[in-house]
């Protein structure tokens, strides 16, 4: 069946092609890579605590700009989505971007003793903010452009996300160590070349137009220029009386929680546990990203085959498991296969459950209902590094620290068990 797609007489000239599209899901891989950076931070949060850097910032201090981050990323995505959904994607996602890039830049500046607070400034709250507006919006946006192929396409979109690390890893590791009594400095260069990618990703970006559908898809609906028309969507209202929104939140949350709580220590874990070289748990952090990266694509495409609870069943519970047993990971090789399982599974939480939300609601109110749905980002990644760090305090106690995160995965495993899916909207 063919899949190209096709607008109503009247519409712009070229702008319901098929190559359009694609033109709009690389600008989104791209938005998503620029942005996807923040996953390196471990590389950062190791290099701040060295006695060579003039910061010397404690292990509690290093985890706050990018808890920071995490938790102004709600902020972005709520009021992204909701915008978006009415005024359309570039703006937000341009918006997005360049505040993005202005945090970055301007955490570079944190070179002395006593600027924790530009750190935080900057790469947690401006940087966090513009993250999130500009993270919701291809997610959003690409379900109405492939209606055909919802979860494949959000997949590849938070996939690139995903992959953000495994490039600024390396880049980032050997700029701090040009310079390493300011490892900050090597966010400008960064910021730099977010603000430029995530730009020229941006300006690819808009609605379908009136008529727009897919063979085996629905049509636009002809009342509407940005949405398909699909039975029983949920207004964000609606969404949020139904159980299912707070189950679908508290499932994701958990995931982010489990697999944060190693993504945010994982360059310092690797040295101390398995024994790696700080470049070499530098190298092994941006080779995880792939990891977390292609989760989200494998994760996507196997709910699609198996449903999507018993999806999220074994994204928590492979955590679950590999949490408890990787403080025991002496070996190298033992460590990478556990934490490349925790890295794929926390990556296919993201793939999996913009199209679960999708099934569950529908697409026409997608960015305001999955944007606030990503509260559980900001509560995982808040509480996962500080329940992680608290728990390994002086003595670095990993096994006390993953074993009780990973238990916190295995009972969340319970909850996918008793999640189905809300019957239609009633109007009230």
């Amino acid at each position: 069946m063919s899949s190209t797609p096709s607008a109503r007489p009247g519409a712009a000239p070229g702008a319901s092609t098929t190559g359009n599209r694609w033109l709009i899901l690389a600008g989104g891989i791209l938005v998503q890579l620029s942005i996807g950076a923040v996953y390196a931070w471990s590389v950062f949060s190791r290099a701040f605590q060295s006695a060579d850097s003039e910061l010397s910032l404690t292990k509690v201090q290093a985890a706050i700009p990018f808890e920071v981050a995490i938790g102004m990323i709600f902020v972005g995505t709520f009021l992204g989505g909701r915008i978006q959904d009415r005024k359309g994607p570039r703006t937000v996602a341009l918006v997005g971007v360049v505040i993005y890039g202005i945090g970055i830049i301007l955490s570079s500046f944190a070179t002395s003793a006593g600027s924790l607070w530009l750190l935080i400034l900057g790469y947690g709250v401006l940087s966090g903010f513009g993250l999130g507006l500009a993270y919701i919006v291809p997610i959003a946006m690409l379900q109405k452009w492939f209606p055909d192929k919802a979860g494949l396409i959000t997949g590849l979109a938070v996939g690139g996300f995903g992959f953000g690390a495994v490039i600024t890893a390396p880049v980032a590791n050997s700029l701090i160590h040009n310079d390493p009594a300011h490892p900050a400095a090597a966010f400008l260069p960064l910021g730099i070349a977010y603000l430029i990618a995530g730009v020229i990703g941006a300006v690819t970006f808009k609605n379908p137009p009136v008529g727009y559908s897919v063979a085996g898809a629905p049509a636009t609906n002809a009342k509407s220029t940005t949405v398909p028309q699909v039975q029983a969507d949920f207004t964000q209202s609606q969404a949020l009386r139904t159980p299912q929104w707070y189950l679908l939140t508290a499932i994701l949350a958990l995931s982010v929680t489990a697999g944060i709580s190693l993504i945010s220590v994982a360059s310092a874990t690797a040295v101390d546990v398995a024994g790696f070289t700080t470049a070499g748990a530098a190298a092994l952090v941006g080779a995880l990203g792939l990891f977390n990266g292609a989760g989200r694509i494998l994760w996507a495409g196997v709910s699609d085959k198996i449903g999507k609870m018993p999806s999220f069943v074994g994204i928590l519970g492979i955590q679950g498991i590999c949490l408890v047993l990787i403080p025991h990971a002496h070996a190298a090789w033992m460590f990478v296969v556990l934490a490349a399982l925790i890295y794929t599974c926390y990556g296919g939480g993201f793939g999996t459950m913009p199209s679960t939300a999708g099934r569950f609601f529908g697409v026409s109110n997608a960015g305001g209902i999955y944007g606030l749905m990503l509260i559980a980002w900001s509560i995982g990644g808040v509480f996962g590094p500080l329940i992680v760090t608290g728990l390994l305090g002086k003595d670095l106690n990993y096994t006390l620290a993953f074993t009780v995160i990973g238990v916190i995965s295995l009972v969340g495993a319970l909850i996918p068990l008793v999640t189905k899916k809300p019957a239609a909207p009633v109007t009230v």
